[in-house]
C-alpha cells in the first residue's frame, strides 16, 4: 500500500501528496520524471518528505511506498462521484428527491473508476445518498484508493463507528470526510431527518471518528428546524474541534422540484458572492450512479455515457459547460449580470421549481430584472 502519491497537476505542474495529511509538495517536470525513474528515493525527496511529514514516513520499497501517476494528456483533476442516491435518513431540504438503491454493478463500476484514473482524476468526492451504507462503498473506496486518488467523503456520519467502515477510513486514510449536520438538539435534528433516533447515530459516529484522528469537517446545515440553533451547532463542532463551514440557501431537487424550498430559513438566506465563472466540465466532472458523467452536480444535461464512451466521451464536456452557462431566458438581457451570484444550471432549476425569486436573483427589486 502506497503512503505517497507523485501525479501530474495542471498547467504542467506536478505534485507530491500524502493521503490522510495535509500538506503537499510541488515539483517541476524534471523531479517528476526522475522519481518514475527511480528503485530508491532520491536525496533531495528524503528530506522533503521528512520536512513535510516526518521521519517516520515510510520510503522503502520506494516502488511499493510511492505510487507515481502517469501523464494522461487530460486535464480533469476533480470529480464527484454518487454511488447511488439512496441514503438512510429521508431529509426535507435533500436536492437528490426521489432516493433510489440503484446504480452500476461492480465490474462496470470497476471500469468507471479506472476511467477516472486514466483521465487524471486526482481527487475524487464520494457521495449519495449515504455513501457509506452503498453496498459496494468499501470496494469502491479500496480501488480508487489503490489507484491513487486523494478520496473524500461527504456522510451524514451514521455509520461512521461501525467497525467495518471505520477500519477501512483508517487503514486507507481519506483526503477529508465532510459531515452534514442537521441540528444541535434531537428535536431539530430528527425533525430535519424524519428518522426518529438519527442525532444519537451521528452523535455516535462523529465521536468515533474523532476518536480514531480521521480528517473531519462539518457543513452546518440551517434550515426551518435548526434556525434557533446556529450558536448551539458552533459550540456542537468546537467542542469535538472540528472546523466547520456554513450551509444555508436550499435549492431545488435535481428535478426542479420545489418540495425542498419550505425548508429555507428566510433570515437566514445569504447573498451569494458573484458568479465569474468555473471549472465545470473543464478540470471537474460529476459522475451519478450509472455512470454518466455531466458537468456537475446541478447541470446534469446534457451529459456522457462514462462506462460506454469512455475517456474519448468526456472531450464533449467542455463545450457543454459553455453553452449551460450561458444566461438564458429572462436573465439574457439583465445589465447585472456581472454581479450575480447564480449560476445558470441552478437559475434553471429555480425556475422549473417556480421558486420565488428572492431565493435566487439578488437584483429582483431592479426594474432590470425579469421573471419568465
Amino acid at each position: 500500500m502506497h503512503n505517497l502519491i507523485v501525479s501530474p497537476y495542471l498547467d504542467g505542474e506536478h505534485l507530491v501528496l500524502c493521503p490522510g495529511r495535509g500538506g503537499g509538495l510541488r515539483i517541476s517536470q524534471g523531479k517528476y520524471q526522475e522519481l518514475a525513474e527511480a528503485g530508491d528515493p532520491p536525496a533531495w525527496f528524503a528530506d522533503a518528505v521528512t520536512t513535510l511529514w516526518g521521519r517516520d514516513m515510510p520510503l522503502h520499497p520506494f516502488g511499493d511506498a510511492v505510487l507515481v501517476r502517469p501523464v494522461t494528456g487530460y486535464e480533469y483533476v476533480r470529480a464527484t462521484y454518487e454511488l447511488n442516491l439512496g441514503c438512510n435518513y429521508d431529509c426535507e431540504h435533500c436536492y437528490l428527491g426521489i432516493k433510489e438503491f440503484k446504480g452500476l454493478t461492480w465490474p462496470d463500476r470497476e471500469k468507471m473508476l479506472h476511467i477516472l484514473r486514466d483521465v487524471g482524476v486526482l481527487w475524487l468526492q464520494l457521495t449519495g445518498g449515504e455513501p457509506t451504507i452503498d453496498k459496494l462503498f468499501r470496494e469502491t473506496y479500496g480501488l480508487a484508493y489503490d489507484l491513487g486518488m486523494m478520496l473524500s467523503i461527504l456522510s451524514n456520519g451514521s455509520k461512521l463507528h461501525e467497525p467495518k467502515v471505520l477500519d477501512l477510513l483508517t487503514t486507507h486514510r481519506p483526503h477529508e470526510i465532510t459531515v452534514s449536520v442537521y441540528g444541535a438538539t434531537e428535536a431539530s435534528y430528527d425533525g430535519l431527518t424524519r428518522r426518529p433516533g438519527s442525532f444519537r447515530k451521528f452523535h455516535k459516529g462523529v465521536s468515533a471518528a474523532v476518536e480514531a484522528g480521521l480528517p473531519l469537517k462539518f457543513s452546518l446545515i440551517v434550515t426551518n428546524h435548526s434556525a434557533d440553533e446556529v450558536a448551539q451547532m458552533e459550540a456542537l463542532a468546537n467542542g469535538w474541534g472540528v472546523p466547520y463551514v456554513t450551509f444555508v440557501n436550499m435549492s431545488p431537487t435535481i428535478y426542479g422540484g420545489a418540495e425542498t424550498l419550505p425548508s429555507q430559513s428566510v433570515e437566514h438566506l445569504r447573498k451569494r458572492k458573484p458568479f465569474t465563472g468555473c471549472n465545470a466540465g473543464h478540470t471537474f466532472f460529476h459522475v451519478d450512479p450509472h455512470g454518466i458523467a455531466s458537468i456537475c452536480k446541478i447541470g446534469r444535461e446534457p451529459n456522457v455515457r462514462l462506462v460506454e464512451e469512455g475517456a474519448a466521451g468526456l472531450a464533449r464536456l467542455g463545450d457543454i459547460a459553455d453553452s449551460l452557462l450561458l444566461r438564458q431566458g429572462g436573465c439574457t438581457g439583465c445589465t447585472l449580470q456581472g454581479t450575480c451570484g447564480t449560476c445558470m444550471p441552478l437559475v434553471q432549476l429555480y425556475r422549473k421549481a417556480k421558486s420565488p425569486l428572492a431565493n435566487y436573483c439578488q437584483h429582483r427589486e431592479r426594474e432590470e430584472v425579469t421573471a419568465t
